[in-house]
């Protein structure tokens, strides 16, 4: 009985990890082949080819704060259901149009889906893994975006190389009703609704965010803005020191050594705690990304790409985990949208405060900075580490007076 009370990889949590490995394919095949999309087929501008990703995560953010009370008010099923759906639905629309204001407007709308999406999907898999597991468990979860990452981008590429834009969008618009048969095989626990079940008199703060939340999410927001300078600027760098050849190779490597890496280091988490996996996480990212801005050979290059996987495979998940424990019982959504309102911010931000530094400077400059500002991220949450350490040793001193 305890070793299946254990068990992580059951029916909903398979289904929900499938749900969020196809709908972030179609997310980074769009990430990947909008932006050429509207510089070939609708002669738009490299900035408004920028706009389509941008407009999509400005309209998630939007969304972040009020997802988790719509988890409240709906349920996290019937949410997941209705988002899905509403996701797919948008994406049969892309062959349609034929102008920028159609698709920006489409893409601003596909955001809001994708924001509450992305957000119960999370806060699912955390209700679903058991609570010694979290780390291993959201960490498996978090596989699922890492591998689309490779996919969609591959996808989408390959794709438009025989293919037209049109049988692109088709196309993944087919597997993404994938994505809502496997959200219709989830089934969220009986009991995890009856926590969400409170009455509130007065709109508050809490009904937006977890304020208990709110010191880890706003570190993984600086990780976020360096992890976007990976997101954003790898492909862009490999070109500009002649690397563009293996540049596809850069997120295989990445994905590979992650894949590799994740089961130890959500263990570790599990038994030791989260500062035995972020502390190393952070360092190690670091020292990828100053050897990624002195790259200059292929070999340097996929180097790079494993120590920034090893690196920086856990920090998502670690930090999503340490919000959720954070929340504590029926606050899982509303921990999971505090989370990554804070990392959307630093993805988002970090697509133009780096562009910036690349602009003034160089590629160099950029990834010295990220390493630099990582470690910062360090310090800051050795700082955390100690604040929340010794206001557990406070709660326990109390509790034991009071006995």
């Amino acid at each position: 009985m305890s070793k299946h009370r254990n068990k992580i990889w059951t029916k909903d949590f398979v289904h929900i990890s499938l749900t969020q490995f196809i709908v972030f394919i179609g997310f980074y095949t769009l990430l990947t082949t909008l932006p050429l999309y509207v510089m070939n087929e609708l002669g738009g501008s490299e900035a408004e080819g920028d706009l389509v990703v941008t407009i999509m995560l400005f309209a998630a953010i939007i969304m972040r704060p009020l997802s988790g009370s719509i988890l409240d008010k709906f349920g996290k099923r019937k949410t997941l259901l209705w988002s899905t759906g509403l996701f797919t639905g948008t994406m049969f629309f892309y062959f349609l149009l034929d102008s920028f204001t159609g698709l920006l407007i489409l893409r601003f709308i596909h955001g809001l889906s994708f924001g509450v999406l992305t957000t119960v999907a999370s806060a699912i898999a955390a209700d679903v893994v058991p609570n010694e597991r979290k780390g291993a468990g959201l960490g498996y979860f978090a596989m699922a975006t890492n591998i689309a990452m490779v996919v969609g981008p591959f996808l989408g590429l390959s794709f438009i190389q025989f293919v037209s834009y049109e049988v692109l969008f088709i196309f993944i618009s087919l597997i993404a009703l994938i994505g809502v048969f496997c959200a219709i095989q989830v089934n969220v626990p009986q009991e995890v609704y009856k926590l969400n079940e409170r009455k509130k008199e007065n709109f508050s703060i809490h009904d937006l965010l977890e304020i208990k939340a709110l010191p880890i999410a706003a570190i993984s927001l600086f990780v976020g803005l360096a992890y976007s300078s990976i997101l954003s600027y790898v492909s862009v760098f490999a070109n500009s020191n002649g690397l563009s050849h293996v540049a596809s190779y850069f997120f295989v490597v990445f994905a590979f050594v992650m894949i590799l890496a994740r089961p130890s280091l959500g263990q570790l988490f599990d038994v030791k705690g989260p500062k035995y996996v972020i502390i190393p996480s952070l360092i190690v990212f670091s020292l990828g990304l100053v050897l990624l801005g002195f790259s200059n050979s292929v070999w340097m290059f996929l180097v790079a790409a494993g120590i920034i996987g090893l690196g920086s495979g856990s920090l998502l998940p670690s930090f999503q985990t340490m919000c959720i424990q954070a929340g504590g019982p029926g606050r899982s959504g509303h921990a999971t949208a505090t989370f990554y309102i804070f990392w959307d911010i630093g993805i988002a931000t970090g697509s133009y405060v780096l562009g910036v530094i690349v602009a003034k400077y160089n590629f160099q400059v950029l990834y010295i900075a990220c390493a630099a500002l990582l470690l910062i991220v360090l310090g800051l949450f050795m700082v955390q580490q100690s604040r929340s350490g010794k206001k557990v040793s406070l709660e326990q001193q109390v509790t034991v007076e009071n006995m």
